[in-house]
């Protein structure tokens, strides 16, 4: 069996299980109408292929996993500062951040790691330009832009030494 069909066996598996989670019982019937409603989306709404160059690396993915539970945990924190302090609220705006990814599923990726950010939010990317624009809830200050900023130039770089090949003749540092 070749990797595309054995991608697609997989695909239509787990489409049956997501099925038969949704009605909450596991029965032959169920199995059978998740096969056939996961037939019926491959082949009536079947997606591109997604171009993968690369690999993944262990040790930039533990840190690239531990830099955005971190990022995570502080903008929660922030966030929450935010909406206790006997202040008036921070002043919020878009940043525009450009991007040296290759890959299109990287800057998914990215953009994913960022809204999961408390106190951003990814309102547009122009994948030709490869820039995203992002709102940010604290911009009253050159610190929290520059931090902004870091917090980005930092996750791409991970994301960069953990899934895409590196271009021959350079390295990406992961500091």
């Amino acid at each position: 069996m070749s990797r595309e069909n054995l991608i697609r066996v997989a695909v239509l598996v787990w489409l049956a299980v997501v099925w038969m989670a949704l009605w909450g019982h596991i029965s032959l019937a169920n199995l059978l109408a998740g096969l056939a409603v996961g037939a019926a989306i491959m082949f009536a709404l079947p997606l591109p292929a997604v171009p993968v160059r690369g690999w993944v690396r262990l040790a930039p993915l533990v840190k690239l996993t531990a830099v955005s539970i971190y990022y995570a945990l502080e903008s929660s924190l922030q966030v929450a500062w935010f909406s206790v302090r006997p202040a008036p609220p921070p002043i919020s705006g878009v940043l525009r951040v450009f991007f040296s990814f290759k890959s299109d599923l990287v800057l998914v990726l990215c953009t994913n790691l960022l809204n999961a950010i408390p106190g951003t939010v990814v309102l547009e990317i122009n994948r030709e330009r490869c820039v995203i624009y992002v709102h940010v809830i604290d911009v009253g200050s050159e610190e929290a832009v520059d931090k902004f900023y870091r917090t980005t130039r930092q996750l791409e770089r991970l994301l960069i030494a953990t899934f895409e090949r590196p271009v021959t003749g350079t390295s990406v540092e992961v500091k």
